[in-house]
């Protein structure tokens, strides 16, 4: 498949230490921010910053993983690959609980989610979508008013030469 000038891809590799989840969510902000995707840079922080707590927490038998970030047709797609082949699971949120709601909360601020596995149990992808904002269109007004000033009045100067002859 051929891809679209409008197609964008960024990738990025590190080990989900609690230190490192600030540093990626500012790269993604950044990168964000070049592509001109702005309005989506609070909830891509929060998912990313989610996935990747949640590799930190669970993930076997390594800490390694892969950030992806896509634009395409409009869709923001973030993608944080880890080794550990078991999916991760929507839990029911307690209302008391300190921890667990991670998944909850993608969900909550994406328009959609998901997981896939990478075949031979090399680990799992867990990836969430956020669709891009269209664009206002900038309003023109059809036709611009401009303050008449009428032209000024050139006045034609003679101009004479008078010589001074002496009287006698």
């Amino acid at each position: 498949m051929q891809a679209d000038q409008a197609d964008k891809e960024c990738a990025l590799e590190l080990d989900a230490h609690p230190y490192r989840i600030q540093q990626i969510r500012r790269i993604v902000s950044a990168q964000l921010r070049y592509w001109r995707l702005d309005p989506l840079i609070d909830a891509a922080s929060l998912g990313i910053s989610e996935l990747l707590a949640n590799v930190h927490r669970h993930a076997k038998p390594d800490k390694h993983c892969s950030v992806r970030l896509s634009h395409s047709a409009g869709r923001l797609t973030v993608a944080v690959a880890d080794k550990d082949p078991r999916l991760p699971k929507l839990a029911p949120m307690e209302p008391m609980a300190t921890a667990g709601r991670g998944l909850a909360m993608v969900e909550a601020v994406s328009d959609s989610w998901g997981t896939d596995l990478l075949p031979d149990d090399e680990g799992k992808i867990v990836w969430f979508v956020l669709r891009t904002p269209v664009p206002r269109p900038k309003l023109v007004p059809l036709r611009t008013a401009v303050a008449f000033e009428p032209p000024r009045e050139r006045v034609a100067v003679a101009a004479s030469a008078v010589s001074a002859v002496p009287v006698a």
